[in-house]
């Protein structure tokens, strides 16, 4: 492990939250660590389930979480992610020792750069998961970059996850994230816009057909997308919200991705939330 880290053989690492991913992440560190632990302060009874399935282990608050852990991971919607940060740098107020804070939500280089400013960058390592939560080898790949991303990746050697180093530079892990989701959720909105613009003019029928001429099932296409997307698409608008900063901030054009975030937003009206 990285000698500059300072982890124990065993460290402790808490995980804030144990939604579904959350719960596969902690379960991927229990082999190494000395305890995967949860804040159970204010958390549903499906979190609590999930924390429970993954044999993590639960202290009341998040100071108690703060106070013990060697490593914290934060896995939670976009749009939560610095206010969780907020939460922990008042949580680390009075300990000198500072944790490695792995960041691994689908946000942009500048939260993440923001997110360094709260913990200290050189605390903080930048993570994104690319792919379902793993509980088999093969299918996802969790990116790092930052001071401490070799330490990170270290952790999940031999896990589920696929470790991958993509340097110190903070940023660089959201930055690679953003992209691969442009073609992976931001090209498909692309087909809910079209149907309800067709919708819209009473054209869809039509459409369909010309569609079907060039191997296009529209209504296959949709149905998929939905049962996909539909129960995450309240997360997926943050994320599509992230990535059209990532992409401002290198001069590109955001309109693809806010285009998209507003079809989820749209979508996510229509379909209960899973978290």
């Amino acid at each position: 492990m990285d000698e500059h880290a300072g982890l124990p053989p065993r460290p402790v690492i808490g995980v804030l939250h144990p939604g579904a991913m959350g719960a596969a992440l902690g379960a991927a560190l229990k082999p190494v660590a000395g305890a995967v632990i949860w804040a159970a302060a204010g958390r549903s009874n499906a979190t609590s389930k999930r924390a429970e399935l993954a044999d993590l282990v639960g202290v009341p608050d998040l100071a108690a979480l703060a106070a013990r852990s060697h490593v914290i991971v934060s896995i939670c919607p976009p749009h939560a992610a610095v206010d969780v940060a907020e939460q922990v740098a008042a949580a680390l107020a009075d300990r000198p020792e500072r944790p490695i804070y792995v960041d691994a939500n689908a946000v942009s280089p500048e939260t993440v750069r923001r997110i360094g400013t709260v913990l200290g960058a050189e605390n903080v390592v930048d993570g994104a998961v690319i792919g379902p939560p793993a509980w088999e080898a093969g299918h996802t790949v969790l990116l790092l970059s930052g001071a401490h991303a070799a330490t990170v990746a270290e952790l999940f050697s031999g896990s589920p996850f696929e470790a991958r180093v993509l340097g110190p530079d903070l940023g660089s892990a959201s930055a690679l994230k953003a992209c691969y989701a442009m073609q992976s959720k931001a090209m498909p909105a692309v087909w809910l816009a079209v149907a309800a613009a067709a919708r819209g003019y009473g054209v869809q029928d039509a459409l369909g057909d010309l569609l079907a001429r060039d191997g296009v099932d529209l209504a296959a296409v949709l149905d998929k997308l939905s049962a996909q997307a539909g129960p995450k698409a309240w997360r997926w608008v943050g994320e599509m919200e992230e990535a059209g900063d990532t992409m401002a901030g290198v001069g590109v054009p955001d309109g693809f991705s806010r285009a998209a975030a507003e079809m989820y937003r749209r979508m996510a009206q229509e379909h209960p939330a899973d978290s």
